[in-house]
């Protein structure tokens, strides 16, 4: 399937929305009421939310001394049987916060007036979009589908945020940057996706900022980390203790990043004034599959778990015969912004050791209880 990346979305995105940007379709759903007409309730907890985020900041790795902040605020959070939302869920829980995360079922995130309502109704301080259809081939094959649930859900929801006075954070990817050069890019790199599913991903975060403009649009990268939720580390760990063959892909870096980070930064920044796009990622050098494999591999048997690293086979992106969508080469993310806002972040090889020794010891371990 081939198509022109750039007018795909001001075609074939504008006959379901019926414009080429669905803000202008989703505004006229509802009134957005000026600020002085927001619900006081959830006007005054924003508010007194505010004097309080240097603190959560600073004790951001002590969820319990954090969690004495937040205890009892509300927080809706969609996508939350994902492999970041379940992390999310949990461990603001374990703060105190009174956690709504609706099933599929409970909204269909193609439709707007539904997610919309959802977020109107629910009387959170707090609004975090993890959902999306990330599969590239799935965007791929039904991408109308996939600008509506990438694009307009959040723009839906961020607008219905604007109406509330929550705060609101959509997670975004790396996927949205240009990836032909090696090396780090910051916040203020070109975006240039090669793939449908980058493409609806930048096109969420113009609609949410163009929404919302207070949002954050947290971009994250290679999540790993939820156990329950394997990512390519732990399934490769999986055939290994299984004896299988291992290959990864060697010509493709970027920042793999533990979920539990990501919940511990969206929940730092949940009071926060800080707007816009935020790179959310671990730091140090970049690592492609590959170096993920190895280090997953070495961490397995430094605790016991494999007598040797086995051999794994190096692999080109072309040689995946299901990758049928482009993946960009070099999308690795620089979180100096992150890391300037007080909030540390571990490098990207120390992530995959310890994401690896969480999986064995919590996931393979329990099997074979």
């Amino acid at each position: 399937m081939s198509h022109s990346r750039p007018q795909f979305v001001k075609t074939q995105f504008g006959k379901v929305l019926g414009e080429s940007r669905s803000l202008d379709l989703l505004s006229s759903q509802f009134e957005v009421r000026e600020p002085s007409a927001v619900s006081m309730d959830v006007m005054l907890r924003s508010l007194l939310l505010y004097p309080v985020h240097i603190f959560l900041m600073l004790f951001s790795c002590n969820v319990s001394v954090a969690g004495l902040v937040c205890c009892g605020m509300k927080m809706l959070v969609f996508g939350g049987s994902g492999r970041t939302g379940q992390v999310l869920v949990r461990v603001a829980q374990q703060m105190g916060w009174q956690v709504q995360a609706p099933a599929h079922a409970e909204c269909e995130l193609a439709d707007a007036r539904a997610v919309s309502d959802l977020v109107l109704a629910s009387d959170a301080a707090l609004v975090v979009n993890a959902a999306a259809i990330s599969g590239l081939e799935a965007c791929l094959d039904d991408p109308l589908k996939a600008h509506v649930v990438n694009a307009v859900a959040p723009a839906a929801m961020a607008l219905a945020c604007r109406h509330t006075g929550a705060r609101f954070v959509h997670l975004s990817t790396d996927y949205v940057l240009d990836g032909r050069r090696a090396g780090k890019k910051m916040e203020s790199a070109k975006c240039k996706p090669v793939s449908v599913y980058g493409e609806s991903k930048r096109e969420g975060e113009l609609q949410v900022l163009d929404a919302l403009p207070g949002a954050l649009v947290a971009r994250v990268s290679w999540i790993c980390g939820n156990p329950l939720k394997p990512a390519f580390v732990e399934q490769l760990l999986m055939k290994a203790l299984a004896g299988q063959a291992l290959a990864a892909i060697a010509d493709k870096q970027s920042m793999p990043t533990d979920a539990e980070d990501i919940a511990r930064v969206v929940l730092a920044l949940a009071a926060s004034p800080e707007r816009g796009v935020l790179h959310v990622c671990a730091g140090g050098e970049p690592l492609s599959w590959y170096d993920c494999a190895v280090l997953a591999l070495q961490t397995a048997v430094e605790s016991g778990y494999l007598a040797a690293v086995p051999q794994v086979a190096m692999q080109k992106r072309a040689e995946v015969p299901f990758f049928r969508e482009e993946r960009p080469a070099y999308t690795a993310m620089d979180n100096s912004k992150l890391l300037s806002l007080g909030i540390p972040m571990p490098d990207a090889a120390e992530t995959i050791r310890r994401v690896s020794l969480r999986f064995l010891n919590e996931r393979y371990t329990a099997a074979l209880t």
